[in-house]
């Protein structure tokens, strides 16, 4: 149990206060005009201000912070669930079923809801809860992903899907991680575009293949050695200092590479590397600093095709597709999948 004061406001709810407002502003900006660039303008600066919230919340629990508590941290995520299990709990009342929560967002289905219903629940939920509610989208179908250690598990915050207006959103696969290298984000957002023109169930189904088909041509790309290397650069963050790592990790070694190079490396910075030859006897020749890179340089295509197909592994598993067998539809074709 806890005490909160309700006579004075602290510093750090007056602090985000100007923060919040602008925010919500720039989102009902972005709702309401109509030009396609003021409307980008709009999103870049609502989703600017919503990283400066998310790293508040994060601060308010170091321990070092020079205005944060750990006991507010704790309190803010007490609030937000209470929030959440309040707006499912209404939503159940007037007939939605719950599909999916995470923190600040519920995914809600009714047969025949109209926009307009969605709409009034969302005011009586926001004037029940003291927070706006507001409705990001209608999806046409979207898709929650296993965990990898429990396949019938879905975890919180790995999904796609596509709205009704055709905006795609993705969370927590390759895509959007910081450490794949561009030419696998690529491929596997080109699987997704082609997997956003289906309208329904049925059709996504039908629209594997054809996903398939367009990742052939990224890993032909791969096998032909026609991908520029940059495009296979790898991004990770050093956890120690270079020498104080007890494994040959492909970031160790590329760190070592820096060292070598007189370059100054220490934890918490992050490194960029081409996987060469993943196997290669000597360690050092396995991985090529960014630095060291350049167009004539030859990559591990084995190792990148593996890569490759672990990030179509993960947007198609929970429909069958491990990647060994995308990797046989891919690489030797659908007759090939069928005798197997």
């Amino acid at each position: 149990g806890y005490n909160i004061c309700e006579k004075r406001r602290g510093i750090v709810p007056k602090t985000l206060e100007l923060l919040l407002k602008k925010r919500l502003k720039y989102k009902r900006l972005r709702r309401e005009v109509k030009d396609e660039t003021l409307r980008r303008v709009y999103n870049l600066r609502q989703e600017a201000l919503k990283w400066i919230l998310v790293t508040c919340f994060g601060y308010l629990g170091y321990r070092n912070a020079r205005f944060g508590k750990v006991d507010a941290h704790i309190a803010v995520c007490a609030f937000a669930r209470e929030a959440l299990l309040k707006t499912a709990k209404m939503a159940e009342e007037r007939g939605f079923e719950i599909i999916h929560g995470i923190v600040d967002s519920l995914w809600i289905r009714k047969a025949g809801a109209s926009p307009r219903e969605v709409a009034e629940f969302c005011r009586e939920v926001s004037k029940e809860i003291g927070v706006p509610l507001s409705v990001e989208g209608r999806y046409r179908w979207i898709v929650f992903l296993p965990s990898r250690v429990l396949s019938d598990v879905p975890v919180l915050n790995r999904y796609y899907g596509v709205f009704e207006d055709g905006r795609i959103k993705v969370r927590g696969i390759e895509a959007r991680r910081r450490d794949t290298p561009p030419f696998i984000a690529e491929a596997q957002m080109s699987m997704i575009r082609e997997l956003a023109k289906a309208k329904n169930a049925k059709e996504f189904m039908e629209k594997i293949p054809s996903a398939l088909k367009r990742l052939r041509y990224y890993a032909e790309a791969l096998i032909e050695q026609k991908v520029a290397p940059q495009q296979l650069l790898i991004t990770k963050q050093l956890s120690h200092e270079p020498s104080k790592y007890a494994h040959d990790v492909f970031q160790a070694i590329a760190a070592k590479q820096l060292t070598r190079l007189g370059v100054d490396v220490s934890a918490g910075q992050t490194v960029q590397y081409l996987i060469v030859d993943a196997k290669n006897r000597r360690v050092q020749n396995r991985v090529l600093v960014s630095q060291l890179v350049n167009s004539h340089v030859r990559y591990d295509v084995e190792k990148y095709l593996g890569l490759l197909f672990m990030a179509a592994e993960n947007i198609l598993l929970p429909f069958g597709y491990s990647a060994q067998k995308i990797r046989d539809y891919v690489l030797y074709g659908e007759r090939q999948v069928i005798l197997n």
